[in-house]
């Protein structure tokens, strides 16, 4: 069976994936339709006039029709964060499923503003709508629980999230000025021309959002998140917390205390014993909180476009999984109501 793609986006990331997709067999896909904000929208050979990559986005997978039905027409959305709203990638999604397409997405903004909601479009649809690659890149957080702890409850979650800050407070302990440590994680590539998500915590919260909604159950957006980032000033503060033996870290939490959820980020000072107080660098790593095994830990070493491209790929692998199962074959709502109005 040969998945048929539409890219929603084709920065780095996508392109990334479709090099990947020439690599491996682990998926036959081929690429149908490519939007992007500079270079417009492409289906097939045809350079297509739409006014919106929403209005593409529909008038695409209606083209596609065909491969809808059989589920194997898979939209990977690579937009990048909106952090005011999550939009327009909560749309993109949202036209996807409702024209029988699968979604695996990398953009963090769907799952942190509007999970349950696209969750439920989903299963309405009888759709997938995957998204590793929102938190941690590759690392197979939401996976890990999803696939492989049964009857486990998560009741919370510590971690550190963001590669940029992490290096930065690593940088300042060792004397580096912060302009200097930020300017390297931008010419990386790390960090954005505008590094304000990352160093004003934002990436982090959004990151928060998304676990808390989809491990912990609870239904709120980064505009939730009790925040702090990070700034020159910290350096201070990361050296006096090293010389006493501890490690100053921006820590995403989030617990759940019956009904209630509560989520923030902020500098903190770590014992030295702490495994997120041993993350240097752009290392990152995510304690999950459990009823049943206490705690369990998940370090990722470093991070880089491979791993966030292989999110997507894992999440392609888990679609065709489910199709070949199965799941996601019945002609979806949507797609039975169309052909009802013809």
């Amino acid at each position: 069976m040969t998945f048929e793609l539409l890219l929603i986006g084709h920065g780095r990331v996508a392109q990334r994936f479709v090099s990947m997709l020439v690599e491996q067999s682990a998926v036959r896909a081929r690429i149908v339709g490519v939007a992007t904000r500079r270079h417009g929208c492409t289906l097939g050979r045809r350079r297509v006039a739409a006014a919106s990559t929403l209005e593409f986005i529909r008038y695409a997978v209606e083209a596609r029709a065909q491969a809808a039905r059989a589920g194997r027409l898979v939209v990977v959305e690579t937009t990048t964060l909106d952090i005011e709203s999550g939009e327009p990638a909560i749309g993109h999604v949202l036209a996807a499923l409702a024209g029988g397409a699968h979604v695996v997405t990398a953009n963090k903004g769907p799952v942190a503003f509007a999970y349950h909601r696209l969750t439920e479009a989903a299963e309405r649809a009888n759709r997938r709508f995957l998204f590793e690659g929102a938190v941690m890149d590759g690392v197979p957080i939401f996976n890990l629980v999803r696939e492989t702890l049964p009857a486990v409850k998560i009741v919370g979650f510590r971690g550190v999230v963001n590669s940029t800050t992490n290096f930065i407070l690593t940088a300042m302990e060792q004397g580096r000025r912060f302009a200097d440590a930020l300017a390297e994680m931008q010419a990386r590539g790390i960090a954005e021309a505008d590094a304000s998500l990352d160093i004003d915590g934002w990436d982090a919260a959004a990151k928060a959002a998304a676990l808390a909604n989809v491990l912990l159950g609870a239904n709120i957006t980064p505009r939730d998140v009790k925040r702090r980032g990070i700034s020159a000033d910290t350096g201070g503060l990361a050296r006096e917390a090293r010389a006493a033996g501890r490690r100053l870290k921006l820590v995403a939490r989030g617990e759940r205390d019956g009904r209630h959820v509560t989520v923030r980020v902020g500098p903190e000072e770590l014992r030295r014993d702490d495994l997120l107080a041993g993350l240097e660098g752009q290392q990152n790593g995510l304690i999950l909180k459990t009823d049943l095994l206490e705690e369990i830990a998940i370090v990722q070493r470093s991070g880089s476009l491979t791993q966030t491209a292989y999110a997507l790929l894992s999440d392609l692998i888990t679609v065709a999984k489910g199709v070949a199962g199965g799941y996601g074959t019945k002609r979806s709502p949507a797609a039975t109501r169309r052909r009802r109005a013809r």
